[in-house]
């Protein structure tokens, strides 16, 4: 859903919160639970700042003898199971109001995941019973929303919308110095190819100054010398092993030298263009996407 909205500001900047909402409809918690209405989301996501209400999810069952059990599947954010349970049964054994309709708790749990039940006895109102726990239990809380991030070198609260703006523009700045640092290698790969490619397009000279040169110094100012190179170059002649020296590997180091000034010729498009900068950001974003994301 984030990644849907970060694409989504990029596709469309002019996008609103209450737009974005359809996508990313609200935030998440890692133990699931329900958040009761959706004006505080939005106010919460327009400013930065909010109260939100979350329920634990809880089902009403029937079983055997006409009696029904309230099943709590997914629990309120860093509410502890086990001290709701015994809370709900101290409430239930001061046998205060309708939580006298309580027969029995237990906890079901699996590795599948949770499940806590409370049994009501048949004359017990499960409705009322569920409404009184969300009052006066932790199964359901009120959450303070206080999206804070540092923007610009120092601390701010932002909505849902600049904080997905702030992402974007730190996103360009990510891939614009790794495309910089990547094309400098390219680049530096290319120059050397090109030594090695005039090296073993005359390596019968090339071999002829190394053998007559008194040190490795004097080879390399010849090199230079005799076929117009740079330091780098003559020095990756001479570093280069004789397997490299033959037809075969003119070819290998051709189609290596095509390839970096492609990579060179793509990386240069990137920094060049925006529009090219962006569709990079989005491919990378939708990698993401189909590598880790579920329902």
């Amino acid at each position: 859903e984030v990644i849907d909205g970060v694409i989504s500001v990029i596709d469309n900047p002019q996008i609103t919160t209450k737009q974005l909402m359809n996508i990313i409809s609200g935030p998440d918690f890692p133990t699931g639970g329900i958040i009761i209405g959706k004006e505080e989301i939005e106010k919460a996501y327009e400013t930065g700042r909010g109260k939100i209400l979350l329920r634990a999810k809880v089902e009403i069952e029937k079983i055997t003898g006409g009696k029904k059990q309230l099943v709590i599947t997914e629990l309120p954010y860093q509410v502890n199971k086990a001290a709701l349970l015994e809370k709900i049964l101290r409430l239930s054994e001061e046998r205060k109001g309708v939580l006298t309709g309580v027969s029995d708790i237990r906890d079901e749990s699996d590795r599948r995941g949770i499940r806590a039940v409370i049994e009501i006895k048949k004359d017990g109102d499960a409705e009322k019973i569920l409404n009184y726990l969300y009052k006066f239990s932790d199964l359901q809380l009120t959450f303070g929303v206080n999206m804070v991030a540092i923007a610009e070198g120092k601390p701010r609260q932002l909505g849902l919308k600049s904080i997905l703006e702030y992402y974007i523009k730190h996103q360009k700045d990510v891939v614009t110095k790794r495309a910089k640092y990547d094309l400098e290698r390219a680049k530096a790969r290319a120059h050397i190819l090109e030594g090695l490619i005039i090296a073993i397009n005359n390596i019968d000279r090339v071999i002829s100054v190394i053998r007559s040169s008194k040190n490795p110094k004097e080879a390399r100012l010849r090199l230079i010398a005799e076929f117009t190179l740079t330091e780098t170059q003559a020095q990756a002649i001479l570093d280069m092993r004789l397997q490299k020296l033959t037809n075969l590997e003119i070819i290998t180091l051709e189609k290596e030298y095509a390839q970096v000034n492609k990579t060179i010729d793509q990386l240069t498009s990137i920094l060049k263009s925006e529009t090219r900068l962006l569709k990079v950001i989005k491919s990378e974003l939708m990698s993401i996407k189909k590598k880790y994301s579920d329902k």
